[in-house]
């Protein structure tokens, strides 16, 4: 029976020590931004490098331990590595951790209202108030994210406007057209920034809070 006590142990510290890995490779800011952009869709080191403002030799580092940890793999497109989330699960598994989080950490709420709280004229719609819209035909709903993440997965409906092209769009935009935007989800701005662009510019404008992955367990639950 000592035997099987001892054994039992080993078992269990063994596959502590294994969950741990995970635990470790999502200590650091940086990783969980990489992960954030690759549950977009696919990417190269080049545009992760792009986006997150770091140099190659840190986004390879990061990528790196991320496929240690088997949460990120990739594939070989000529002489470019591309790289995308090991699995569905881990983009619940960052949901999850992002909603723990905001409930447990007051200073995510903080952060949030000192940012938003200074920004005039900002409607945010509800996921229910959108699909309304959406069925009524009563909106455009724009998508401000990269034309290849748009590409990957978007709202259905949804108009491809990157948020480097939105002031030529609106230049063609009649102003009597209700707007809503969304980008990349909970942490990103850009929806935030372009609804209150619109609304300066005498459109009657939204942002949608919630990015492409939000709505599409949204769907999932209402159906």
């Amino acid at each position: 029976m000592e035997e099987l006590i001892s054994s039992a142990k080993e078992y269990k510290d063994e596959l502590y020590k294994q969950l741990s890995r995970i635990g470790k490779c999502l200590s650091s800011d940086k990783r969980l931004e990489i992960l954030n952009l690759l549950a977009q869709g696919p990417k190269s080191v080049e545009k992760l490098t792009q986006d997150t403002g770091m140099n190659v030799a840190n986004v390879s580092r990061h990528l790196q331990v991320l496929n240690d940890s088997r949460l990120v793999k990739f594939t070989k497109k000529g002489t470019y590595a591309i790289y995308s989330l090991a699995d569905p699960s881990v983009v619940e598994f960052l949901f999850s951790l992002w909603r723990i989080a905001e409930n447990q950490l007051s200073d995510i709420t903080r952060i949030k209202e000192d940012f938003f709280g200074g920004m005039e004229d900002l409607y945010t719609l509800t996921m229910d108030q959108v699909h309304e819209k959406l069925d009524g035909g009563d909106v455009i709903l724009l998508d401000l994210r990269p034309t290849e993440e748009y590409e990957a997965g978007h709202v259905e409906g949804a108009v491809s406007v990157p948020m480097e092209e939105l002031d030529s769009y609106l230049q063609q935009l009649p102003k009597d057209k209700e707007v809503v935007a969304y980008c990349r989800g909970q942490f990103c701005a850009f929806s935030a920034i372009a609804a209150q662009k619109m609304s300066n510019q005498g459109f009657k404008a939204y942002r949608m809070a919630e990015g492409i992955h939000e709505w599409e367990k949204y769907l999932e639950l209402k159906h």
